[in-house]
């Protein structure tokens, strides 16, 4: 079949199954034909042809899945380090967000596309807020359809309130050209990507009538300090829009009511530490979650912010969870000697949570026969981080790098080889980058690209004399005179 990819085998590495009993297999083989993983084991017999890798010193784990990534913002990277949640909303939501044109959403969505691969992660949930028109979410799939990897398009429109947008004849017509049998294929899924601000009249309720129609999940902001609370959540469950496809993202400052709401009816949260920790959504909330058995995706959120790997997402979820176990503890005078969250349950959120907050579990989120094969090498010969492997899942959450990515298959194909991307123009990428930011920052004008970059920093009020006991030595010489 001259469109099925060339047979594959990985060899002689430790394999994370990340399957229900987090199976560890040292020392095997796993094979790929065509788009699916035909045997995992010791020394397999491979057909004819197969191009072989050897795997060996390295991990063999699945593709991670980011269920939320505003990739349409990537070619700002990093412009918004110092920004607080306030400061992002004003400059996207008010002020600057709406001069993004068709192909700067393009440009954002290239580069986007292309870390995740680079970064090992093999599905990105686009939550693409920044469709202003049809022009810009045919610009948004052009972009991740010119990349190699597994995406889904969350459709929002942040100028605009989701009942009109969605009830536009642009929105209808775009869904009807690019996504004709509605939720799209395996390789570009399609979601509905809004939030539930909590006014009383349920503003949002057309929005979700529409999805429903389209037969398509609903992803939402939830929990947002400030922004969405319980009072949403309360109306998405009074009128039965709370399903298990439902992707609450955040979800840091809800009350329990709320946590039993998501949990009984079976929706998942996708978790951006590095976004809550420093944005102010509220504390990051896994512990929470845990206790009501909510499931958890993890996710990077934006670039203009913070990185865009998911090392960066679990080594930041296992930190602020066992910070906040310490925190309490201590709090009650107690010491914590066993940590709740372990680095095998944050590498299942990585990647198999994801495949489950998307209902793929049954194909995607684990090394395991006849699942579709999107696997990731982690090996670095010139690297001294990559031994020795004595933890597979803690090396996997606290001491390997997207630097560590040897090898990336995404449907069975090849997209990432001895550290480098397989067929990406990434100086085209670089180009399209570079007119939005200088498109942008004409835009703007200096003052303001200056200022938005470096908003004020608060005044600090330190204590009156924080050194009281500075002149000790002194005081004790005068009291032996």
């Amino acid at each position: 079949m001259p469109n099925q990819p060339t047979p594959v085998v990985l060899r002689g590495g430790t394999v994370l199954t990340v399957d229900a009993t987090h199976t560890v297999l040292p020392g095997h083989d796993v094979l790929v034909v065509g788009e699916t993983i035909a045997a995992v084991g010791p020394g397999l017999a491979v057909p004819e042809g197969t191009v072989e890798i050897d795997a060996t010193g390295g991990i063999v784990m699945p593709g991670m899945i980011d269920t939320h990534r505003h990739m349409w913002q990537t070619a700002m990277r990093g412009y918004g380090a110092d920004w607080t949640l306030t400061q992002y909303f004003v400059w996207y939501y008010l002020e600057w967000g709406k001069l993004f044109r068709p192909e700067d959403v393009h440009a954002g969505n290239l580069l986007s596309a292309l870390e995740a691969i680079d970064a090992g992660v093999t599905t990105t949930v686009d939550w693409s807020h920044g469709l202003q028109t049809p022009e810009h979410a045919d610009a948004a799939v052009d972009a991740l359809a010119a990349v190699p990897g597994r995406f889904v398009l969350a459709y929002g429109n942040l100028q605009d309130a989701p009942a009109n947008w969605t009830a536009s004849p642009g929105f209808r017509d775009f869904v009807t050209r690019r996504f004709p049998n509605g939720r799209g294929d395996d390789m570009l899924g399609f979601q509905l990507a809004f939030d539930v601000l909590g006014d009383p009249t349920f503003a949002e309720r057309p929005a979700f009538e529409v999805a429903r129609e389209l037969g398509v999940p609903v992803t939402t902001h939830a929990g947002v300090w400030g922004a969405t609370g319980d009072e949403g959540i309360r109306q998405m469950y009074e009128h039965g829009f709370m399903t298990p496809e439902t992707v609450y993202v955040h979800s840091a400052s809800l009350s329990p009511d709320s946590y039993h709401r998501i949990a009984a009816t079976g929706g998942s949260v996708s978790v951006a530490t590095e976004s809550e920790q420093s944005a102010g959504q509220g504390y990051p909330p896994t512990w929470a979650l845990r206790a009501h058995g909510i499931p958890v995706s993890l996710s990077m959120d934006t670039s203009v912010w913070w990185s865009a790997d998911l090392f960066s997402a679990m080594r930041t979820t296992l930190g602020a969870d066992r910070s906040r176990e310490h925190l309490e503890a201590h709090a009650k005078g107690e010491t914590v000697t066993n940590s709740s969250l372990r680095a095998a349950q944050v590498v299942e959120w990585a990647t198999r949570g994801g495949a489950r907050a998307l209902g793929r579990e049954d194909r995607l989120g684990s090394v395991e026969v006849d699942k579709l094969a999107d696997l990731v090498l982690l090996k670095n010969e010139q690297s001294p981080v990559m031994f020795p492997l004595l933890h597979p899942h803690g090396h996997v959450a606290f001491q390997a790098q997207r630097g560590d990515v040897h090898t990336v298959l995404v449907n069975g194909r090849v997209v990432k080889t001895d550290h480098q991307l397989v067929g990406a123009d990434l100086a085209g990428a670089r180009r399209e980058a570079e007119r939005t930011v200088e498109y942008l920052r004409a835009q703007l004008g200096e003052e303001a690209w200056e200022k938005g970059m470096h908003p004020d920093v608060p005044e600090s009020g330190g204590l009156e004399n924080p050194y009281m006991y500075s002149d000790y030595r002194r005081a004790g010489a005068q009291e032996v005179q």
